[in-house]
Protein backbone atom coordinates (compact mmCIF):
# COMPACT_ATOMS: atom_id res chain seq x y z
CA UNK A 1 0.00 0.00 0.00
CA UNK A 2 1.32 3.42 -0.93
CA UNK A 3 1.66 5.54 2.25
CA UNK A 4 0.74 8.66 0.30
CA UNK A 5 -2.39 7.49 -1.55
CA UNK A 6 -3.41 4.22 0.10
CA UNK A 7 -3.27 2.57 -3.32
CA UNK A 8 -2.05 -1.04 -3.55
CA UNK A 9 1.50 -1.60 -4.72
CA UNK A 10 3.06 -4.28 -6.88
CA UNK A 11 5.70 -4.81 -4.22
CA UNK A 12 3.00 -5.56 -1.66
CA UNK A 13 1.26 -8.01 -4.00
CA UNK A 14 4.60 -9.72 -4.67
CA UNK A 15 5.04 -10.21 -0.92
CA UNK A 16 1.52 -11.62 -0.77
CA UNK A 17 2.32 -14.02 -3.60
CA UNK A 18 5.36 -15.27 -1.71
CA UNK A 19 3.28 -15.86 1.42
CA UNK A 20 0.60 -17.58 -0.65
CA UNK A 21 3.14 -19.92 -2.27
CA UNK A 22 4.52 -20.95 1.11
CA UNK A 23 1.15 -21.52 2.73
CA UNK A 24 -0.74 -23.15 -0.12
CA UNK A 25 2.05 -25.54 -1.13
CA UNK A 26 2.83 -26.20 2.51
CA UNK A 27 -0.73 -27.04 3.54
CA UNK A 28 -2.16 -28.55 0.36
CA UNK A 29 -1.14 -30.13 -2.94
CA UNK A 30 -2.13 -27.63 -5.64
CA UNK A 31 -2.23 -28.89 -9.21
CA UNK A 32 -1.92 -25.93 -11.57
CA UNK A 33 -2.97 -26.27 -15.19
CA UNK A 34 -2.71 -23.66 -17.96
CA UNK A 35 -0.80 -20.99 -16.00
CA UNK A 36 1.04 -20.18 -19.23
CA UNK A 37 -2.23 -18.72 -20.53
CA UNK A 38 -1.87 -15.71 -18.22
CA UNK A 39 -0.20 -12.92 -20.23
CA UNK A 40 3.37 -12.45 -19.00
CA UNK A 41 3.00 -8.66 -18.91
CA UNK A 42 0.39 -5.97 -19.20
CA UNK A 43 -2.98 -5.61 -17.48
CA UNK A 44 -5.12 -8.70 -17.01
CA UNK A 45 -8.19 -9.63 -14.97
CA UNK A 46 -8.39 -13.07 -13.35
CA UNK A 47 -12.07 -14.07 -12.98
CA UNK A 48 -12.27 -16.78 -10.34
CA UNK A 49 -15.14 -18.98 -9.19
CA UNK A 50 -15.70 -18.78 -5.44
CA UNK A 51 -16.95 -21.63 -3.28
CA UNK A 52 -14.47 -21.58 -0.35
CA UNK A 53 -12.51 -19.01 1.66
CA UNK A 54 -9.27 -20.66 0.58
CA UNK A 55 -9.89 -19.90 -3.12
CA UNK A 56 -8.36 -16.41 -3.00
CA UNK A 57 -5.17 -17.37 -1.15
CA UNK A 58 -4.90 -20.44 -3.39
CA UNK A 59 -4.90 -18.29 -6.50
CA UNK A 60 -2.45 -15.81 -4.97
CA UNK A 61 -0.06 -18.70 -4.36
CA UNK A 62 -0.45 -20.41 -7.74
CA UNK A 63 -0.83 -17.56 -10.24
CA UNK A 64 2.33 -16.83 -12.25
CA UNK A 65 2.10 -13.10 -11.40
CA UNK A 66 1.28 -11.15 -8.22
CA UNK A 67 -2.48 -10.58 -7.87
CA UNK A 68 -4.41 -7.67 -6.38
CA UNK A 69 -7.79 -9.02 -5.24
CA UNK A 70 -10.95 -7.04 -4.68
CA UNK A 71 -12.02 -8.29 -1.24
CA UNK A 72 -15.18 -7.43 0.71
CA UNK A 73 -14.60 -4.84 3.42
CA UNK A 74 -15.92 -7.24 6.08
CA UNK A 75 -12.66 -9.21 5.80
CA UNK A 76 -10.60 -6.16 6.79
CA UNK A 77 -11.01 -6.50 10.55
CA UNK A 78 -8.45 -6.25 13.34
CA UNK A 79 -4.89 -7.14 12.35
CA UNK A 80 -6.13 -8.45 8.97
CA UNK A 81 -6.78 -4.87 7.85
CA UNK A 82 -3.16 -3.66 7.72
CA UNK A 83 -1.98 -7.10 6.62
CA UNK A 84 -4.30 -7.30 3.59
CA UNK A 85 -3.56 -3.73 2.65
CA UNK A 86 0.16 -4.39 3.03
CA UNK A 87 0.08 -7.29 0.56
CA UNK A 88 -1.64 -5.20 -2.09
CA UNK A 89 -5.26 -6.25 -1.67
CA UNK A 90 -8.19 -3.90 -2.27
CA UNK A 91 -11.05 -3.33 0.17
CA UNK A 92 -14.45 -2.91 -1.47
CA UNK A 93 -17.84 -1.98 -0.04
CA UNK A 94 -20.29 -4.21 -1.95
CA UNK A 95 -23.34 -2.24 -0.80
CA UNK A 96 -22.51 0.89 -2.77
CA UNK A 97 -20.51 2.23 -5.70
CA UNK A 98 -17.19 2.30 -3.88
CA UNK A 99 -15.31 5.01 -5.77
CA UNK A 100 -12.06 4.46 -3.89
CA UNK A 101 -12.04 0.75 -4.69
CA UNK A 102 -12.93 1.44 -8.32
CA UNK A 103 -10.15 4.00 -8.64
CA UNK A 104 -7.57 1.68 -7.08
CA UNK A 105 -8.67 -1.30 -9.20
CA UNK A 106 -8.45 0.73 -12.41
CA UNK A 107 -5.10 2.01 -11.19
CA UNK A 108 -3.82 -1.57 -10.88
CA UNK A 109 -4.84 -2.26 -14.47
CA UNK A 110 -3.56 1.10 -15.68
CA UNK A 111 -0.16 0.22 -14.24
CA UNK A 112 -0.17 -3.10 -16.11
CA UNK A 113 -0.98 -5.23 -13.07
CA UNK A 114 -3.19 -8.24 -12.37
CA UNK A 115 -6.63 -7.71 -10.84
CA UNK A 116 -8.37 -10.69 -9.22
CA UNK A 117 -12.17 -10.68 -9.10
CA UNK A 118 -14.80 -13.07 -7.80
CA UNK A 119 -17.45 -12.13 -10.39
CA UNK A 120 -20.25 -13.83 -8.44
CA UNK A 121 -19.74 -11.22 -5.74
CA UNK A 122 -19.89 -13.65 -2.83
CA UNK A 123 -19.04 -17.21 -1.90
CA UNK A 124 -21.57 -19.77 -3.17
CA UNK A 125 -21.70 -22.76 -5.46
CA UNK A 126 -18.78 -21.43 -7.48
CA UNK A 127 -20.53 -22.13 -10.78
CA UNK A 128 -20.66 -18.59 -12.25
CA UNK A 129 -24.47 -18.88 -12.34
CA UNK A 130 -25.00 -15.27 -11.27
CA UNK A 131 -22.53 -12.55 -12.22
CA UNK A 132 -22.43 -8.97 -10.99
CA UNK A 133 -21.68 -6.21 -13.47
CA UNK A 134 -18.38 -5.21 -11.84
CA UNK A 135 -16.23 -7.57 -13.89
CA UNK A 136 -17.67 -6.30 -17.17
CA UNK A 137 -17.20 -2.70 -16.05
CA UNK A 138 -13.51 -3.12 -15.23
CA UNK A 139 -12.84 -5.13 -18.38
CA UNK A 140 -14.63 -2.69 -20.69
CA UNK A 141 -13.30 0.41 -18.97
CA UNK A 142 -9.67 -0.78 -18.97
CA UNK A 143 -9.62 -2.92 -22.10
CA UNK A 144 -7.77 -5.60 -20.11
CA UNK A 145 -8.25 -9.21 -21.21
CA UNK A 146 -10.01 -11.64 -18.88
CA UNK A 147 -8.52 -15.00 -17.92
CA UNK A 148 -11.10 -17.41 -16.45
CA UNK A 149 -9.87 -19.45 -13.48
CA UNK A 150 -11.51 -22.50 -11.94
CA UNK A 151 -10.52 -23.56 -8.41
CA UNK A 152 -11.78 -27.10 -7.86
CA UNK A 153 -11.62 -29.45 -4.90
CA UNK A 154 -11.62 -26.91 -2.07
CA UNK A 155 -15.12 -27.88 -0.90
CA UNK A 156 -15.09 -31.65 -1.42
CA UNK A 157 -14.19 -32.50 2.18
CA UNK A 158 -13.59 -30.75 5.48
CA UNK A 159 -10.31 -31.00 7.29
CA UNK A 160 -10.13 -33.00 10.51
CA UNK A 161 -7.90 -30.54 12.38
CA UNK A 162 -9.44 -27.34 10.99
CA UNK A 163 -12.93 -27.92 9.64
CA UNK A 164 -12.98 -24.53 7.92
CA UNK A 165 -10.18 -25.66 5.59
CA UNK A 166 -9.85 -28.54 3.13
CA UNK A 167 -7.98 -31.56 4.54
CA UNK A 168 -4.24 -31.00 4.90
CA UNK A 169 -2.25 -32.18 1.89
CA UNK A 170 -5.44 -32.63 -0.16
CA UNK A 171 -5.32 -31.86 -3.87
CA UNK A 172 -6.83 -28.62 -5.11
CA UNK A 173 -6.89 -27.97 -8.85
CA UNK A 174 -6.38 -24.49 -10.28
CA UNK A 175 -7.16 -24.31 -13.99
CA UNK A 176 -6.44 -21.18 -16.05
CA UNK A 177 -8.35 -20.69 -19.29
CA UNK A 178 -7.79 -18.80 -22.53
CA UNK A 179 -7.71 -15.02 -22.26
CA UNK A 180 -10.56 -13.21 -23.98
CA UNK A 181 -11.98 -9.71 -24.44
CA UNK A 182 -15.16 -8.61 -22.69
CA UNK A 183 -16.58 -7.11 -25.87
CA UNK A 184 -16.60 -9.08 -29.10
CA UNK A 185 -14.18 -7.57 -31.57
CA UNK A 186 -12.50 -5.40 -28.93
CA UNK A 187 -8.72 -5.26 -28.67
CA UNK A 188 -6.45 -4.43 -25.75
CA UNK A 189 -5.18 -1.48 -27.81
CA UNK A 190 -8.69 0.02 -27.54
CA UNK A 191 -8.09 1.02 -23.90
CA UNK A 192 -9.55 4.44 -23.37
CA UNK A 193 -10.58 4.59 -27.04
CA UNK A 194 -13.71 3.62 -28.91
CA UNK A 195 -14.98 0.78 -26.71
CA UNK A 196 -18.66 1.07 -25.81
CA UNK A 197 -19.51 1.72 -22.15
CA UNK A 198 -23.28 2.10 -22.30
CA UNK A 199 -25.52 0.11 -19.96
CA UNK A 200 -26.59 -2.07 -22.88
CA UNK A 201 -22.96 -2.70 -23.82
CA UNK A 202 -22.12 -3.67 -20.24
CA UNK A 203 -25.11 -6.03 -20.08
CA UNK A 204 -24.04 -7.64 -23.36
CA UNK A 205 -20.47 -7.93 -22.08
CA UNK A 206 -21.69 -9.56 -18.86
CA UNK A 207 -23.62 -12.20 -20.82
CA UNK A 208 -20.60 -12.84 -23.05
CA UNK A 209 -18.33 -13.14 -20.02
CA UNK A 210 -20.71 -15.50 -18.23
CA UNK A 211 -20.82 -17.80 -21.25
CA UNK A 212 -17.03 -17.94 -21.42
CA UNK A 213 -16.63 -18.51 -17.67
CA UNK A 214 -19.21 -21.30 -17.44
CA UNK A 215 -17.72 -22.93 -20.52
CA UNK A 216 -14.27 -22.87 -18.95
CA UNK A 217 -15.60 -24.30 -15.69
CA UNK A 218 -17.19 -27.24 -17.51
CA UNK A 219 -13.99 -27.88 -19.44
CA UNK A 220 -11.90 -27.63 -16.26
CA UNK A 221 -14.10 -30.19 -14.50
CA UNK A 222 -13.68 -32.63 -17.38
CA UNK A 223 -9.95 -31.99 -17.59
CA UNK A 224 -9.41 -32.66 -13.88
CA UNK A 225 -11.79 -35.61 -13.65
CA UNK A 226 -14.17 -33.64 -11.42
CA UNK A 227 -17.09 -33.55 -13.83
CA UNK A 228 -20.40 -34.20 -12.10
Amino acid sequence: MSPATGAPTLRGAAVGRGIGIGLMYGLFRPRVLGAWRVPASGPVILAVNHSHNVDGPMLMGTAPRPVHFLIKKEAFVGPLDPFLRGIGQLKVDRTTADRTAITHALGVLGDGGVLGIFPEGTRGEGDFASLRAGLAYFAVRSGAPIVPVAVLGSTERRGRLISALPPLRSRVDVVFGEAFEAQEGARSSDRGGSVRRTRKALDEATLRIQGRLTGHLEQARRLTGRAE
